[in-house]
């Protein structure tokens, strides 16, 4: 189950997004924990081998240690390296953002992994009792986490028939050819490629505000404003089809072409015996005696400066 839910930017911008609800959310958290207790299992096993052979008390500490390094580590290393999903999430395309929509931090993750161990879920949620009745009474179906957290799980629409337009417009491309694209991070890359398949999911305002704002980024950071005229989009899709040509081009081999004409020069002390029988014995001998001798070493020292003029450095 889920809903539209309108999330407004810092810049006043409305965004229309699904937030994920209890049934969703619920189906990524049984994934997630189903993979912390079998961690948990085997970090029992391992810890009962020091308990038989050392302390207990020893076992029991090092125990409680793992446990709140699995219960609470798992969610937040995970949605901190990987911007918001853990294992779960990303079987069901669920994402943890920000309430403005932005991607959330370590900050984010770490109060949600501790609200939810010690509020939402495990010491005093009474097993997610309270994280479903808070999700059930929030219109976004947050729970006390993400109120805590300032954030939101949303889930992304990314139909496989839907790719972003990264297509170079054709008014753009000797512009684009000259740009110096060395100085653009890869994160504003990636968000100015999410936005560009995502536009037609926004409202018209909404998209205009945000490719505007992500085009006065990239210009800053390549050095180079909008052409006037050119519309927002047209000004990204025209930087990313650049850039993806450069980084194709860096990937191909430079294929090195050697071209025959120097290798196959003709050389007349090799074919003249041949040319012998062609046409007539008599004046084929005469030239033959003369050219094995003289014209083998006189035409080379005549070849060199021929190709040299072509090949000059303009003056």
């Amino acid at each position: 189950m889920e809903q539209e839910s309108d999330l407004v930017t810092g810049e006043a911008v409305v965004l229309d997004v699904r937030a994920a609800k209890l049934a969703s959310r619920g189906l990524a958290m049984m994934i997630d924990v189903a993979l912390q207790l079998i961690t948990l299992f085997i970090a029992m096993l391992v810890l009962s081998q020091v308990a038989v052979f050392g302390d207990e008390a020893l076992a029991l500490t090092l125990f409680l240690v793992t446990l709140v390094l699995i219960m609470v580590g798992y969610p937040v290393i995970f949605e901190t390296l990987s911007r918001g999903r853990s294992l779960g999430k990303m079987a069901l395309g669920l994402r943890v953002v920000r309430t403005d929509g932005g991607p959330v931090r370590f900050r984010h993750a770490l109060v949600r992994g501790l609200a939810g161990f010690f509020i939402d879920f495990w010491a005093l949620g009474l097993l997610g009792v309270v994280a479903v009745v808070t999700s059930l009474l929030s219109p976004d179906g947050r729970r006390v986490g993400d109120y805590l957290a300032g954030t939101l799980v949303i889930r992304e629409r990314m139909p496989a028939s839907r790719t972003p337009y990264v297509g170079m417009p054709p008014q753009l491309a000797y512009w684009a050819s000259q740009l110096d694209l060395t100085r653009l991070p890869n994160d504003l890359a990636l968000a100015v490629r999410q936005y560009l398949s995502r536009t037609s999911e926004l409202r018209p305002e909404a998209a205009e505000a945000l490719g505007y704002g992500l085009a006065q980024q990239v210009a800053g950071a390549i050095g180079a404003p909008v052409p006037p005229g050119v519309p927002s989009w047209a000004y990204l899709s025209a930087v990313l089809a650049e850039r993806r040509r450069r980084d194709q081009a860096k990937l191909r081999p430079a294929v090195q072409y050697a071209p025959p004409a120097p290798a196959v020069q003709y050389a007349p002390g090799q074919y003249a015996p041949q040319a012998q029988p062609v046409q007539s014995y008599p004046q084929a001998a005469a030239p033959t005696q003369a050219a094995v001798p003289g014209p083998v070493t006189q035409p080379q020292p005549e070849a060199p400066p021929e190709p040299e003029n072509p090949f000059a450095p303009p003056g």
